[in-house]
């Protein structure tokens, strides 16, 4: 699967050790930025670029956005038409965003969120299928929103 990683400068750390495992789990992955986490930069440009790279390479992508919270790279994802970014804080979340929301895109907060639960909300998030049924139609109603 193709994954499309990008953060804050305070996601880099959280991002670079998670980029690390999705290698190691045989994952195609693309780093949209921050390259280097010591100079500040903006959220939003890291959120929209993750969000449309995923839209760009196709269904076959998901993409991983980090930033001290996860709320500010999760609204950027979110202004990108096809994206449903969803901020998580456990594997809990990462289930229920890919089974009820078809969410393709995963965010998390690296001040909020530790390396040991982000890992298992990421691969809950890569392994678990959309459910579709009466999801489907709400996911539908997601996308036509402007």
């Amino acid at each position: 699967m193709n994954i499309v990683v990008g953060s804050d400068h305070a996601g880099f750390h959280l991002k670079e050790h998670l980029k690390t495992l999705l290698y190691k789990w045989g994952h195609d992955v693309v780093d949209v930025g921050v390259h280097d986490g010591t100079a500040s930069v903006d959220y939003p440009d890291y959120g929209s670029a993750v969000g449309k790279k995923v839209i760009e390479l196709g269904a076959e992508t998901r993409g991983l956005a980090v930033c001290g919270s996860g709320i500010g790279i999760s609204i950027a994802a979110n202004k990108v038409s096809g994206i449903r970014a969803a901020l998580v804080n456990d594997s809990t979340g990462a289930r229920l965003s890919r089974q009820h929301n078809d969410a393709n895109v995963l965010c998390l907060g690296e001040r909020l969120v530790g390396p040991t639960v982000a890992e298992d909300a990421l691969k809950t998030f890569l392994e678990t299928p959309f459910e579709g049924g009466r999801h489907a139609r709400r996911v539908e109603k997601l996308d036509q929103l402007k």
